[in-house]
Parts: structure tokens; C-alpha cells; sequence
């Protein structure tokens, strides 16, 4: 059995303030500390705090794919309906094809706790062989959005997007993604599903 692959994933938060040094930003550690617990893969993580300049983000973005590697790409922040808000329009920019199911889960997710869901504009997209996702700025928002929401018995009642992401990396060329199951279970076809590296318990 080999161990599970390396992974690269690119964390960038978008924020004049965070960028400036007014508050801290507390995106990247909040996706930081979901994807090292939900993942059992080595992870090397790129970090960009950049402001919501357009321009910076396409360029962030394509530098994260096209020169560092980065198998996923992680956005938070600045994909609200305000002028500043450009994140969406920079991650469509640089992709070469839309993902509109992950958008449309991760607003499904935020109604259920906030009407004002529906002013969220997050996006996902392809460029190359790496996935670029858009996510809210708050943590706990983050944490719902990539887990999803459970019962109080650990039944889930509304699915997160991250199940759906290493099948997406899958097909587009990616690593092998494995996930601890009791933070968030991938889900594959059976035909696409490898043999665990991980020994048996004895």
C-alpha cells in the first residue's frame, strides 16, 4: 500500500482591511485548520492575503496554478453584492470552465441559517487541472460549507461541497484526495474508489 499523495493547495484572502493590517484575517487559519483535519493527505499550503483588486486576484490565482502547482485553490472573502466585492468576476476570468453546482450548494447551505444567502455570488471554476473555489470570509461560515450540516445524531442533513471535491480533482487530473470520514466522507462512483493505505486495524 503507498501513502496517500502530496497535495498543494493554494489559500487566498481577499480583504483591503486584512491586507492593510487594520484587522486580522481570519480565513486563511480557519481553511488552514479545516482542510489538515478533513484531509489525510500531506498538504503544502501557498498563503496570499491580497486586497479586493481585481487585477491582483486574476494574478494570484494564476500564479498559484500556473507557477506554484497548487492542486485546489481556496478563496475566501469579497464575493458579496458590494463594488469592492470582485472575487467572482477575477476567479471566472482566469478559468477555463465554470463548476455552477458548487455555487449553488454552498448558497443552499448558507439558507439555512441566513436569508441574505441569496446575495452570496461565490463561484467554482477549472483552470488547467486544478479546482478554484470560492468560500464565505467567516469561519464558522467556512467550516459549514465545507462540512456541511449534521443532526444532533451525526446524520447529515444538508451535504457540503468538499464531499464532492476529490472526485472533481479526480477527473480533472489531480491527486488522490482521502478525507477522514468523520469529519467529511468523499464520495466517488465505486469503480473510482482506490484501496485504502492506511493499515487495518488489528
Amino acid at each position: 500500500m503507498t501513502a496517500p499523495a502530496h497535495v498543494r493547495i493554494g489559500l487566498v484572502a481577499t480583504s483591503d482591511r486584512a491586507s492593510q493590517g487594520v484587522y486580522k484575517d481570519e480565513g486563511i487559519p480557519a481553511l488552514e485548520l479545516w482542510l489538515a483535519g478533513a484531509l489525510l493527505n500531506p498538504i503544502e499550503f501557498e498563503r496570499r492575503l491580497i486586497p479586493d483588486e481585481r487585477p491582483v486576484i486574476e494574478a494570484t490565482l494564476k500564479e498559484l496554478v500556473d507557477e506554484r502547482a497548487c492542486n485546489l485553490v481556496v478563496t475566501t472573502g469579497g464575493t458579496g453584492p458590494a463594488a469592492r466585492d470582485v472575487t467572482p468576476e477575477a476567479t471566472l476570468a482566469v478559468c477555463d470552465r465554470e463548476m455552477p453546482g458548487f455555487g449553488e450548494q454552498m448558497r443552499r447551505i448558507s439558507l439555512e441559517f441566513v436569508p441574505t444567502a441569496i446575495l452570496s455570488r461565490q463561484v467554482a471554476g477549472i483552470r488547467k487541472a486544478t479546482l478554484i473555489l470560492n468560500l464565505p470570509g467567516q469561519p464558522k461560515s467556512i467550516r459549514e460549507t465545507l462540512e456541511g450540516l449534521k443532526s444532533p445524531e451525526g446524520r447529515i442533513v444538508v451535504a457540503g461541497i468538499f464531499a464532492a471535491v476529490p472526485y472533481c480533482i479526480d477527473l480533472i487530473g489531480g491527486p488522490y484526495l482521502e478525507t477522514r470520514e468523520e469529519v467529511v466522507k468523499a464520495f466517488r462512483p465505486k469503480s473510482a474508489i482506490r484501496p485504502s493505505p492506511r493499515p487495518s486495524p488489528k
